[in-house]
């Protein structure tokens, strides 16, 4: 056993082809509030509760060296799971509906609380982000 324990994810990088788009996603539709612009490097760090979701253009400085954009064949991760409260599947879907993202039905999932209902949407980009509401009873 490692002398440290893990307590949170602190956050993830993600590689983007449109970095304006990509913004437009995270922060005007998901509300993740810019916490630091890094513009020499072409990264912007944005606010995700007690985490960070870092995006990186695939064009820039530090994006370059990650290779080709992620694609339909290649993605740089599977997917990034974003705890949300209050998880209202009908609002929820409505608005991402209404701004062209594709979402797919909530489905009951396990995640760091444990069991919740859960849905998988997707970016600009193609990454598939889990919103994930509280974790049921029982």
């Amino acid at each position: 056993m490692p002398a440290f324990a893990i307590l949170r994810i602190d956050h993830v990088v993600l590689r983007v082809s449109d970095l304006t788009r990509s913004l437009a996603f995270y922060h005007e539709l998901l509300g993740c509030p810019v916490r630091k612009r890094r513009d020499t490097l072409g990264m912007i760090h944005l606010g995700a509760g007690d985490g960070l979701i870092d995006l990186v253009a695939v064009d820039g400085p530090l994006g370059r060296q990650g290779g080709e954009a992620p694609g339909q064949c290649g993605h740089n991760v599977d997917h990034v799971c974003l705890r949300i409260e209050p998880f209202e599947e009908q609002a929820l879907s409505a608005l991402l509906h209404e701004a062209g993202v594709r979402v797919e039905a909530a489905e009951k999932r396990y995640g760091a609380e444990g069991e919740g209902m859960s849905l998988y949407c997707f970016d600009p980009d193609g990454n598939r982000i889990e919103l994930k509401g509280p974790p049921l009873p029982g």
